[in-house]
């Protein structure tokens, strides 16, 4: 709560506008009748415009340098009550445009022309539109709020027809009102920037120069003038789906049939709700699950499209992991110790789900003319029960043997009813600023926990764009049984944020009851930690490198409570690509002295600790042109302790070649090898109170395939194949964890007399293989077959194909899924039925 000032001071700053630069305008005209979007310039809304954007620069790898003769581009633009329509004439040598097909939003090897739109003229808030040579379109949100500043997982409904020619390639494109945001002013000037990227060389152009040594790149856009009289539309949208999912292990086969409703709603002209009624993510792809020895929880990437998409507000300040809506329930790993085992009554669990599903959820969220973002976020899960079989034995009363049994079953609510909200108020300012207020709540029907967390931040720039400041404090309150729980952490930064060398240092504290899991992800509380970064970057190409990005981190971490420290970290990472677009690098980690680990050993209060000492890795990776048809990636590594008293040493490669057969068909191969002797982790803490540890070897071998054939940009068939596997053997004597955080083997532990045995043999097979067809826009047809192995024993003597044999033994689950999705505008369906 210290930094609470100093966020009160930076919010009474005078907000003062950038300076912009001189920035390039277009003219836009009104038509009376729409072009025909086929590619083709020869409507008269193109014969006639009278103002054409001209004249790029490139600003990547080289900045300043003009479009050759030979690659001129020529852009108008156009609109009418609908939609805002936009032509290009992109020259070039027709056997140098690069359109390799792929699948939407995925670039690929493909050159492409870019439209970014800013209706609000704020230079924060753009709606990207991306037509490729091949035909398959991209559309994206950006903000310099955004994790990477593009947000590819918004999908829009627009149409776009390419077309190549002699003397090089031809867009149309045309963008309904219904895509877009924007004020009901009777005379509007928007932000405007195009973008040309030619895949050969790497090189990129925009319309308005770009100096890329600073500021986020809308502050370099230019200004679309001429709108007047237009209305925001009705923008209401529906997508009612139909999906048959057809689940089959050990000969036995569940059929569902599943109708929902996915609904866009603009409540006003820059506020939009989303919804999704009766959902369903039966299409949504495998995770890449592994061995977790670590004290973390294993996390995965977010696949359902309705979690993916427009989210920006909401993951401001990492307060939201979607992967919490729909998890595993709260209580899903705890039920096995609450069963009943004895000599009279014994349990077990029928069925235990691992999700929960979710009922519905839905999105409120846009931004005023003046800055002013509002969030609402909104899902509900349904109860979760487990089935538990629960067997009361009946004994002669003299001979005590069992002479008959009592069955009967009841039902363990593992989650409850369950309701989550974000809500979300982000004020933006001069251009390259915000300061924001965040709350998350989680509420649970019956005894279970409600959460609820609150963050204010604030990231600010300074008007010339170079330095930059930013900061947090946030609060969790957990209602639990036992009562409630407050915690609290901070974070403050500052840094240089503009040219050639470029630094940061701030420090982030949170304290042991600091929780946000709920609907977060915070893998660890109970910190205080003092950070930096130095770095030095390139923008213009030297005579053998086109980029060149050398970065070294520090950390020095401690416990906030008590006071003690636990370690350090520094971190050297290079980077580099030279003229032949081959990328290479290094990355240097090291942890020096003596490092304290009070979470390795599971103990909640933080009282115990295991110590290692000056750890070292490194690996080093190449990356060779993508364009050609064969191309490969590598990284090699290795990892040991600078200890005479261990003998670690951990080795890993990685090897991805990838061949592009034509422009239709791709397939990447990836292995992995990781191998570690003489690692040391936690095994198990006895009755006793005994932190049991063992000295381990760990191989990991996975084998991963992605193949995909595009027949056009609205056809394409999709492979995914992955096998994961891995051992953990443990030497026979085991380790007790001492006060001082040695291990010792004088407790006399072995693999043999604690519970179980430690040794780990854990291999996953997943495939997907998928059809989709966009028959309509905003419409699709997508067939779905999956099947997928687990198994997990002790067998860590087992080589790979032994394991492998063992993994197809096991039951193979079996999916079929057929989706079909259909787009509905109101003001389309409006004139059908008038």
């Amino acid at each position: 709560m210290k930094y609470v000032p100093i966020l009160i001071v930076f919010l009474s700053f005078t907000i003062i506008q950038i300076n912009a630069q001189n920035k390039k305008t277009l003219n836009i005209l009104k038509t009376q009748k729409a072009p025909k979007i086929d590619g083709v310039l020869d409507d008269s809304v193109w014969i006639n415009a009278t103002d054409a954007a001209t004249d790029f620069t490139q600003f990547r790898p080289e900045m300043g340098v003009v479009e050759k003769p030979h690659q001129k581009n020529i852009v108008k633009m156009a609109y009418d009550d609908n939609a805002i329509y936009v032509g290009a004439y992109l020259k070039d040598n027709p056997e140098d445009i690069q359109k390799q097909l792929t699948s939407r939003d995925n670039f690929g090897q493909s050159d492409f022309f870019g439209v970014i739109l800013n209706p609000n003229n704020d230079a924060q808030n753009d709606i990207e539109f991306f037509v490729f040579s091949s035909g398959t379109q991209a559309d994206a949100l950006a903000s310099p709020n955004i994790p990477d500043q593009e947000d590819f997982g918004w999908n829009a409904v627009w149409d776009s027809a390419v077309k190549i020619v002699e003397d090089g390639w031809i867009v149309e494109m045309k963008i309904p009102y219904r895509a877009l945001r924007f004020s009901n002013d009777e005379v509007q000037t928007w932000g405007i920037q195009f973008h040309r990227r030619f895949r050969l060389d790497n090189s990129q152009y925009s319309w308005n120069p770009i100096d890329r040594t600073k500021g986020y790149s809308g502050i370099y856009h230019g200004e679309l003038k001429g709108i007047k009289n237009i209305k925001p539309p009705t923008r209401l949208s529906f997508y009612p789906f139909v999906s048959v999912i057809s689940e089959s292990t050990e000969g036995e086969t569940d059929n569902n049939f599943n109708v929902g409703l996915d609904v866009k709603y603009g409540i006003t002209e820059n506020f939009t709700l989303d919804a999704t009624l009766i959902p369903d993510f039966s299409q949504a792809a495998f995770d890449n699950r592994s061995l977790n020895l670590g004290p973390f929880e294993q996390t995965f990437s977010e696949q359902r499209q309705f979690f993916k998409e427009g989210v920006d507000l909401f993951n401001k300040g990492d307060m939201f992991f979607s992967r919490r809506i729909g998890n595993a329930p709260v209580d899903y790993e705890d039920l096995e110790d609450e069963l009943i085992d004895n000599d009279n009554t014994k349990e077990d669990i029928v069925n235990n789900p691992d999700q929960v599903k979710t009922l519905n959820a839905l999105k409120f969220s846009g931004r005023t003319k003046k800055g002013l973002g509002i969030g609402f976020f909104n899902a509900i899960t349904e109860k979760t029960q487990a089935k538990i079989k629960r067997t009361d034995y009946i004994r002669n009363p003299v001979s005590q043997n069992i002479t008959d049994s009592i069955i009967t079953y009841r039902d363990r609510v593992t989650e409850s009813l369950a309701n989550y909200n974000i809500l979300v108020v982000d004020q933006q300012f001069r251009k390259n600023s915000s300061v924001s207020l965040i709350n998350t709540n989680v509420t649970r029907d019956g005894k279970f926990r409600d959460a609820n967390v609150t963050g204010a931040l604030f990231n600010i720039i300074d008007k010339n764009n170079k330095y930059n400041y930013n900061g947090e404090v946030k609060m969790s309150l957990l209602n639990l049984e036992e009562g409630a729980k407050t915690g609290y952490s901070s974070k403050i930064e500052f840094g240089k944020v503009s040219g050639n060398y470029r630094y940061n240092i701030g420090h982030e504290l949170a304290d042991r009851k600091f929780d946000i899991n709920d609907l977060g992800l915070q893998l660890r509380n109970n910190y205080n930690n003092l950070y930096g970064e130095v770095s030095y970057r390139i923008f213009e190409p030297t005579e053998k490198l086109n980029n060149l990005r050398i970065r070294l981190t520090a950390k020095y971490s401690n416990l906030l409570n008590p006071g003690r420290y636990t370690g350090n970290r520094i971190r050297l990472r290079i980077s580099a690509q030279n003229k032949k677009l081959m990328w290479f690098g290094t990355n240097f980690h090291t942890r020096i002295g003596k490092q304290h680990d009070y979470f390795d050993p599971r103990d909640t209060e933080n009282n115990r600790f295991f110590t290692y000492k000056n750890l070292v890795t490194n690996t080093v990776w190449v990356e060779t042109n993508k364009n050609k048809v064969f191309s490969i990636e590598a990284n090699l590594g290795a990892a040991t302790l600078l200890d005479k008293e261990r003998d670690l040493f951990g080795r890993w490669f990685e090897l991805e070649p990838t061949v592009r057969l034509n422009d239709k068909l791709r397939i990447s191969y990836e292995y992995e090898y990781d191998r570690n002797k003489g690692g040391r982790g936690w095994v198990d803490t006895n009755d006793s109170g005994d932190i049991i540890y063992g000295q381990r070897d760990q191989l990991e071998i996975e084998n991963s395939l992605s193949a995909s054939y595009n027949f056009n940009p609205l056809n394409a068939l999709t492979l995914t194949f992955r096998n994961y596997w891995t051992t953990v053997d443990y030497d026979y004597d085991l380790f007790t964890l001492l006060d001082n955080g040695k291990l010792t083997t004088a407790s006399g532990f072995n693999i043999e007399n604690i519970d179980f045995d430690p040794n780990i043999n854990f291999s996953t097979w997943n495939l997907d293989l998928r059809y989709s067809w966009q028959f309509a826009p905003g419409s699709q047809i997508i067939a779905l077959y999956r099947n997928q192995l687990f198994n997990e024993d002790t067998a860590s003597k087992d080589r790979y194909f032994k394991s492998l044999d063992t993994l197809f033994d096991q039951p193979i689950d079996h999916t079929f899924s057929l989706r079909f999705i259909y787009f509905i505008d109101y003001n389309e369906l409006k004139s059908v039925l008038k």
